[in-house]
């Protein structure tokens, strides 16, 4: 259950960051989506963004995750996996 922690909460702030600097930047009224202008509100644009800028850092944190892990421990699950069990 740490794990999720060790994902979600880096993640949340570096989005939040994220979408500061992004809408620094950027007004939701000068936005276009396949070449159509956005419509939400700005609210609802900083929403969004702010939603698509957390799953995007999650999912940058969940591979260093995933990539950290040991040698062995890959290993004893692989074995895990694939010992017939009776």
């Amino acid at each position: 259950m740490s794990k999720i922690f060790f994902v979600l909460w880096p993640s949340f702030v570096v989005a939040g960051i994220a979408e500061a600097v992004f809408f620094t930047f950027f007004s939701p009224q000068d936005l276009f989506l396949f070449g159509h202008p956005l419509t939400l509100s700005a609210i609802a644009t900083y929403s969004i963004g702010f939603f698509c800028f957390w799953i995007m850092c999650g999912l940058s944190s969940y591979a260093t995750c995933f990539f950290q892990r040991s040698a062995k421990s890959i290993n004893d699950e692989t074995i895990a996996h694939t010992t017939p069990t009776a």
